[in-house]
């Protein structure tokens, strides 16, 4: 009799030539130059909006920037790697990568191991460099998941237990996840899986059950912790308390005020002056609005927008041209940016509590920039396929 392999290692064997590292043609050019035009923006504003801190900090104005420009170095090394890289070896190590990225989760959290920042646990402290986990879990939850959908597509579609078995393998991550705590993450990750599967078809009945689930898991998180209530009250009236629970809010507020429409200028930001704490990683869409104005954040919003919709259109366009997993990948990488950029603005704005999330590709932050920058070079390497009908 032959032995059955379980389902998580049910992979198609295939043979990689050194010609598949070749692209077929060229990547979706506006794709690219939005992308480019949202990292040099995020330099920028990087060192505005880190000068005063970085001065107190380290001595050195633009100590920030200039980790910042490293970051974005790495980064851009990282998506040219990434693009080379035939879509057909990521299928091969789906499987291989999201234990690596699990086990790493798991390591952080061996005391003296992880670096603790604000009470949470999220970092590998290289010294220059501090690793977050869980910005590689999520890139490998998605390539797993686009993996385990060309594998299993129909049962996704026909039966119950093909929706359950990758939210199963999200709530091994999200246990992970909690002990770091790391509920943005989670919340990303979550909703990203779910809008993957809903692309590949899976009733939406299922919706409804994991929906309400994951609504009462989030509200029971609340509950039980009193910060996080408080953080969600102050989202109502953040000025009841502008001291306290409410300072961060009302000091970003009062950045998109003093902005108007126009702006105050490129480095004339007030708020960045030690009153808005996390200016240069969490809140930087808050300096972005002080300084270029409403003009500058609606314009910024729109090359956001426009990123998103070019890198929906790549993954329609491989699914249109029968190439499965390079779709689900694409889709789910974009839901990412998608997602965290979403919640981010509405951290920033006060229609979200803050989560600790970056805005990709303009925050601060060399996990978060590196792993987003790769997410990138895949999906130009799936669009520069797709052009004449693509390898895998």
């Amino acid at each position: 009799m032959t032995t059955l392999r379980p389902w998580w290692r049910r992979t198609v064997k295939c043979e990689i030539r050194r010609s598949d590292f070749v692209p077929l043609g060229l990547p979706d050019i506006h794709f690219v130059l939005a992308a480019c035009a949202l990292a040099c923006l995020g330099l920028l504003l990087v060192a505005s909006s880190s000068i005063e801190v970085a001065s107190d900090r380290h001595g050195q104005p633009f100590s920030f920037a200039v980790k910042h420009g490293l970051f974005l170095a790495i980064a851009s090394a990282g998506s040219i790697v990434a693009y080379l890289i035939p879509t057909r070896w990521w299928y091969h190590y789906a499987t291989h990568f999201l234990l690596l990225s699990m086990i790493l989760l798991a390591i952080i959290l061996i005391p003296g191991v992880g670096l603790t920042v604000k009470g949470a646990t999220r970092w590998l402290d290289f010294g220059f460099f501090n690793l977050q986990p869980s910005e590689f879990a999520k890139f490998t939850m998605m390539l797993f998941l686009a993996s385990y959908l060309v594998r299993r597509l129909e049962e996704v579609r026909r039966q119950f237990s093909g929706f359950v078995k990758p939210m199963a393998v999200v709530g091994l991550i999200a246990i992970l996840l909690l002990m770091e705590p790391d509920y943005g993450t989670l919340l990303v990750l979550s909703c990203a899986v779910m809008g993957v599967l809903l692309l590949a078809g899976a009733p939406f009945t299922q919706y409804l059950v994991f929906g309400s689930a994951l609504v009462l898991g989030l509200i029971f998180l609340a509950v039980i912790e009193p910060y996080r209530f408080e953080r969600i009250e102050t989202i109502f009236n953040p000025w009841a308390d502008r001291y306290g629970a409410g300072y961060q809010l009302t000091q970003a507020l009062l950045a998109f005020g003093r902005g108007g429409l126009f702006g105050m200028g490129l480095g004339n930001s007030v708020q960045k002056l030690f009153y808005l704490p996390e200016a240069h990683t969490d809140f930087v869409f808050a300096i972005l609005a002080e300084e270029l104005g409403l003009i500058g954040a609606l314009s910024t919003v729109a090359v956001m927008t426009y990123l998103i919709w070019r890198g929906l259109l790549i993954g329609r366009r491989a699914e249109l041209g029968d190439r499965p997993f390079a779709a689900y990948f694409t889709y789910g990488l974009v839901l990412l940016i998608a997602l965290q950029i979403l919640i981010n603005l509405g951290v920033n704005i006060g229609l979200a509590p803050t989560t600790g999330l970056t805005l990709p590709l303009l925050s601060y932050g060399g996990s978060s920039l590196i792993m987003t920058a790769v997410s990138l070079g895949v999906i130009a390497r799936i669009s520069a396929d797709n052009l004449l009908g693509g390898r895998s």
